[in-house]
């Protein structure tokens, strides 16, 4: 949109959360509450600026592509805008508020909001709902059908007021000229001694401008966190929201409520998900695929008509289509599985990667492994990669046959075709169509068992 510019007020402390960190690095829904406001922000212009504060350090690398406004003293919300005067000197246009812990906020609804501003021809507004359950929220006092009168917050409220069900979201737009020029006059004679960016509105009432009330239908969209409970309703709205968007889209949930899925995550139509699986990140997972319960995936891709079994962790990894894996493997970053990939229990694959129709199926741990194609790993075998110091690779070419119970000591490559023997611990490279055998040659004591037990 022309002639508007974005503040999102997130310098906050977590004080009610008892944490060290700025309250919008708490994440909900697979990312921090500040990202969430950032993305819907963004889907109205890009030129956006952030007012930052305690932990201002973390809270500029938490996210990129914007301005940042420093607020040395957390004196409330007016001050905070306060903190942005000097970057928006001489402009004369609209600029829009925005809330660093509201993380509900759609950027329809923004879009929608900045045109009833406009429309109405408001040198304010307001965003609002009526709540359910309005304690802790400031309460609109409303002059008439379309405008506000004052913003009570709740700490300095009387009881008529606390009856009021609409409550002040702590999104706005402003002219901005009229903005900086109410606060200016705002003063911090209040029970928390701040300075209320709400009091720029008793302001602007009081000079005959016009605040418009822009009231949405659902209170849940601008749901703002204080507490870890509000933290953890806000992330179960989010959690419940994916999984009805994925159903719609033609997944299978069979427990949505247990399920917990990020807002990036994509899913193929006709894949089922079972109870208890975690899926986080920026993971994507292809059609017909089938996620056993106890799974956690991050950041990882599965391809088409994949299954993965009971209780499988998967860390940025890549599994191509038709894959087998589990129950009980660990894919851990880095790792890649081509088509037909069968990975069986206990398994664990490192920064490796396995050629189609290639199979481990017990209790193997393949690490920094290059695996060709249609290559047979046994029960047991051990890629050591590491000396203490450094790591090195393993080679094992197409068709090789590794037996159960060996050892791999990296660096080594493993001809195409061979065969390594049951229990070796192969040290040197073993060449193409031939068989390595690398274990103590068995003896055989007659009698040995009878003479000890007369013994």
């Amino acid at each position: 949109m022309e002639n508007l510019r974005v503040l999102i007020l997130a310098a906050g402390k977590s004080t009610r959360m008892k944490s060290k960190y700025a309250k919008v690095l708490h994440r909900a829904g697979g990312r921090t509450l500040i990202e969430h406001v950032l993305r819907s922000a963004r889907s109205i212009l890009a030129d956006v600026w952030v007012v930052v504060g305690h932990t201002s350090d973390k809270v500029k690398a938490a996210i990129s592509e914007v301005k940042f406004v420093e607020q040395k003293d957390q004196l409330g919300t007016g001050h905070a805008v306060m903190a942005a005067r000097d970057q928006f000197a001489g402009y004369k246009a609209d600029l829009l508020v925005l809330s660093g812990d509201v993380p509900l906020i759609s950027p329809g609804t923004l879009h929608a909001f900045v045109r009833f501003h406009r429309e109405g021809g408001y040198h304010a507004s307001v965003m609002t709902a009526d709540a359910d359950n309005p304690d802790g929220y400031g309460r609109i006092v409303r002059r008439n059908e379309s405008e506000v009168d004052s913003i009570v917050e709740q700490r300095d409220a009387t009881p008529e007021i606390l009856q009021i069900t609409e409550i002040n979201s702590g999104i706005y737009i402003f002219n901005t000229p009229a903005l900086f020029e109410a606060l200016s006059k705002i003063r911090s004679n209040n029970a928390q001694r701040e300075y209320y960016l709400t009091d720029a509105i008793g302001i602007l009432v009081s000079q005959r401008q016009r605040v418009g009330a822009f009231k949405i239908p659902s209170a849940e969209e601008i749901l703002g966190i204080n507490t870890r409970q509000d933290l953890a309703g806000i992330d179960h709205i989010m959690r419940r929201r994916k999984c009805e968007s994925l159903m719609a889209e033609g997944v299978t949930l069979v427990d949505p409520p247990s399920t917990f899925i990020d807002d990036d995550v994509q899913i193929g139509a006709d894949s089922v998900i079972y109870p208890s699986v975690q899926i986080y990140g920026n993971t994507v997972i292809g059609e017909d695929v089938t996620i056993h319960s106890f799974s956690r995936i991050s950041n990882s891709k599965i391809g088409a008509r994949s299954t993965v079994l009971e209780s499988c962790v998967l860390d940025s990894s890549n599994l191509g289509e038709e894959v087998t894996l589990g129950p009980f493997s660990r894919l851990r970053p880095d790792s890649v599985l081509g088509d037909r990939v069968r990975i069986g229990n206990f398994v664990e694959i490192k920064k490796s990667t396995l050629g189609t129709d290639t199979k481990s199926q017990h209790l193997a741990y393949l690490g920094d492994a290059t695996v060709g194609k249609d290559v047979n790993i046994g029960a047991g075998v051990i890629t050591c990669n590491y000396d203490g110091v450094r790591k090195y690779p393993t080679i094992i070419e197409d068709g090789a046959f590794v037996g159960t119970d060996s050892q791999l000591i990296a660096p080594v490559r493993i001809g195409k075709g061979a065969y390594i023997a049951a229990g070796s611990s192969i040290t040197d490279d073993v060449p193409p169509e031939s068989l390595a055998i690398a274990r103590g040659r068995q003896t055989i004591k007659e009698g040995w068992a009878k003479n000890r037990k007369k013994k």
